[in-house]
């Protein structure tokens, strides 16, 4: 076999090799799918952050950028995540739900209830490896450009930080 061939065999041993490993945005739905509906079902992260309307629980390397009225701008690393919060919700209402429902379709929609709670996950591809990813509960909402072999962790951490939210009456 000549250099040329034993060079071209190879890369494609390589590629096939990589495709193989990628997971699959299917792949990946199903488990982020699975870990936010654990982590929604799960009892709430003990809250370390707190403005005048509410105290939430932010994960290790997560930071507040910014806050405004109803939204909460978060950073962890280079990443940016709103987290948005309507007091006049509670964890059963859909209203939130709908009115982000209504701006766009969505890939993956799945709901889940326990408890008086609504919690879901929505998934917008928007290319081959991000995503907009958008998790809550009831009139909270947390949402971020997440790479897809990074769906299921990114969307578990961003349903934490919705479960862990309380609203100050």
């Amino acid at each position: 076999m000549k250099n040329h061939d034993k060079a071209l065999l190879l890369f494609v041993m390589a590629l096939i090799f990589l495709a193989g490993c990628s997971a699959s945005f299917e792949e990946e739905q199903t488990k982020a799918s699975e870990a936010v509906e654990e982590a929604f079902k799960g009892a709430a992260n003990k809250r370390n952050q707190e403005n005048k309307e509410i105290q939430y629980h932010l994960p290790f390397g997560f930071e507040v950028k910014e806050e405004s009225a109803n939204n909460i701008i978060l950073k962890n690393g280079e990443k940016t995540y709103i987290l948005f919060y309507n007091l006049q919700e509670d964890a059963s209402s859909e209203v939130v739900l709908n009115a982000t429902l209504q701006q766009k379709e969505f890939d993956l929609d799945e709901r889940f209830t326990e408890e008086g709670k609504l919690g879901y996950l929505l998934v917008k591809r928007l290319n081959e490896k991000e995503n907009e990813v958008t998790v809550g509960i009831g009139g909270v909402k947390i949402t971020s450009e997440v790479k897809t072999k990074n769906l299921a962790a990114e969307a578990e951490a961003m349903m934490h930080i919705a479960n862990s939210v309380h609203f100050k009456s």
